[in-house]
């Protein structure tokens, strides 16, 4: 997997004017391509997950070749998770993001040897999945059921709206969104909240479908996401329309460098994206100081 890191130091060239037929504006009030009232974006999307909830994994694996394994597992990396962290994973409810920081936090306290200060540590560890969605939810229950993990008082499990955090200010070490931000409302109010709910230190980490440039690469990815991701969606699980609004909203969602100013905005610090795959997915950071 070929990995480019691009650091941005941003300034003002990278913060243009916003015209009302910016991307940022048409993703604010647009469903897919299709324009729509603010109001009713959250109700069609939250619609397009409850259909896709049960084919959710299986289809990703089919999407990306099973790379959004690979993906994930580098999100996590970059998160660097510690016993006794305070993490909130958002749009995470099948679980996916959380059970990898677990893994990672059980690994660190497996070379520890069992020291007794990481055992209390491992039973301080709180790891919020929060989703709007309840029936992504439920799939993420039921996966940590089947790992053994369904007792696990790490895990803490809640509905809630990335716009509209039910926690108080400064309480997390880490904040992590997965293929979530892209199918929001407000992507401002979410990169707000994110910061607010941050400890000073604390890390911000996107993992999301982004923009591809490479000329002949781009038209092969147009191609595979426009005319198979919605045909294998509409095959395996009985919803073409779901599939194409996926695929459609990836183009809705700002390029590299404006969600990077965009974060910057926010009030992050060190802010820096990896491309990923030539552009397909990209990991935005951020630290709050």
């Amino acid at each position: 997997m070929a990995l480019k890191l691009v650091s941005r130091k941003l300034g003002s060239k990278f913060l243009p004017m916003l015209s009302s037929t910016s991307p940022l504006h048409s993703h604010a009030t647009s469903f897919g391509f299709k324009h729509v009232r603010e109001e009713e974006k959250s109700q069609l999307v939250g619609n397009v997950f409850s259909s896709v909830a049960s084919n959710y994994d299986l289809m990703n694996d089919l999407m990306s070749g099973g790379l959004h394994r690979l993906w994930k597992d580098r999100l996590v990396s970059m998160l660097n998770p510690f016993p006794g962290m305070k993490h909130l994973d958002v749009a995470g409810g099948t679980g996916d993001v959380a059970f990898r920081i677990l893994d990672g936090i059980s690994s660190i306290k497996r070379r520890a040897n069992q020291d007794p200060i990481n055992d209390h540590l491992q039973e301080e560890t709180q790891i919020h999945v929060c989703d709007i969605n309840p029936n992504m939810l439920n799939v993420g229950r039921k996966r940590a059921i089947e790992r053994g993990l369904g007792e696990d008082k790490s895990l803490i499990w809640l509905e809630g709206d990335a716009e509209a955090l039910s926690f108080e200010d400064n309480t997390m070490d880490g904040y992590t969104i997965a293929f979530g931000i892209r199918n929001v409302t407000h992507i401002e109010k979410v990169l707000a909240e994110a910061y607010r709910v941050l400890k000073h230190g604390g890390r911000f980490l996107c993992l999301e479908l982004s923009h591809v440039e490479v000329p002949v690469f781009k038209e092969l990815y147009d191609y595979y996401s426009f005319s198979v991701i919605p045909a294998v969606g509409e095959l395996v699980a009985g919803d073409r329309d779901s599939y194409q609004y996926l695929v459609e909203s990836i183009r809705r969602f700002p390029p590299q460098e404006k969600f990077a100013s965009m974060i910057a905005d926010a009030g992050f610090q060190k802010v820096e994206y990896e491309n990923l795959v030539g552009g397909v997915v990209a990991i935005h950071s951020g630290l709050k100081i």
